[in-house]
């Protein structure tokens, strides 16, 4: 028999939670406190976008043809190149940050009053991948505040029979591998909240592995009200 351990727990969330039974530990799991699926690693998490090597670039500045909605590609050192602005730092900033970086360095070349926007074309470095039952499953740009439902949507929706109480999210935090279990349909109705997304997170709608993991543990019920979070043994999966 498989001795894999999990440390899980069934989320609070308000009203009719307390209809639902608690998880109780067993050879699988042993049932812990927590409030929800960690962010990736334990520091604090920064907001935004921020943009790495390779990424393509769009970038506008009003009233210079040479700079109107044209790509630049982050090479290898970080850096894109443009007229005027020369050298400009990219990597691990948000496109804000590049757009006022932009505008330094142009009103240093003499240009007054530089309107630029900077915005991501394509993403090679920070994305989600959405798999299973969608319409496009594939790796999807982690735009700000991508949550759960924006993911789905991204790749165009469930399919017509998908399982949206059988939504799994796989996600490494501090080298730990972890899997949390929702109902899309009680997202929708408001029951519990849209879980942000990170880099590298992997959704995957419908039957999985990680969907399995919960057999012994929980009724398709138990997630009408609350997702549920489990620390996954290496050997689990």
């Amino acid at each position: 028999m498989m001795r894999a351990i999990f440390a899980a727990v069934l989320l609070a969330a308000a009203g009719g939670c307390a209809s639902i039974p608690r998880l109780q530990s067993n050879e699988f799991i042993q049932v812990v406190d927590a409030a929800e699926l960690p962010p990736p690693v334990a520091a604090h998490m920064e907001s935004g976008y921020r943009i790495g090597l390779y990424d393509r670039l769009l970038v506008d500045v009003l009233g210079f043809e040479e700079l109107s909605k044209r790509e630049f590609q982050v090479d290898a050192a970080g850096n894109i190149s443009l007229p005027i602005a020369g050298a400009v730092r990219a990597a691990g900033r948000t496109p804000d940050e590049v757009a006022q970086d932009i505008v330094t360095k142009m009103r240093v070349g003499y240009i007054r009053n530089p309107q630029v926007s900077v915005n991501l074309f394509q993403s090679t470095s920070q994305y989600v991948t959405v798999e299973g039952q969608v319409a496009e499953p594939g790796n999807y740009p982690l735009v700000d505040d991508m949550t759960l439902m924006r993911a789905v949507a991204a790749a165009k929706g469930p399919s017509e029979f998908a399982k949206l109480d059988d939504v799994v999210v796989f996600r490494t935090v501090d080298d730990k591998r972890m899997v949390a279990l929702y109902n899309l349909a009680a997202i929708r109705r408001g029951h519990y909240g849209d879980p942000q997304l990170y880099a590298k997170d992997v959704v995957v709608v419908g039957d999985s592995p990680g969907r399995r993991l919960f057999t012994r543990i929980v009724q398709a019920s138990s997630l009408i009200t609350a997702p549920i979070i489990a620390l996954v043994s290496s050997n689990a999966l």
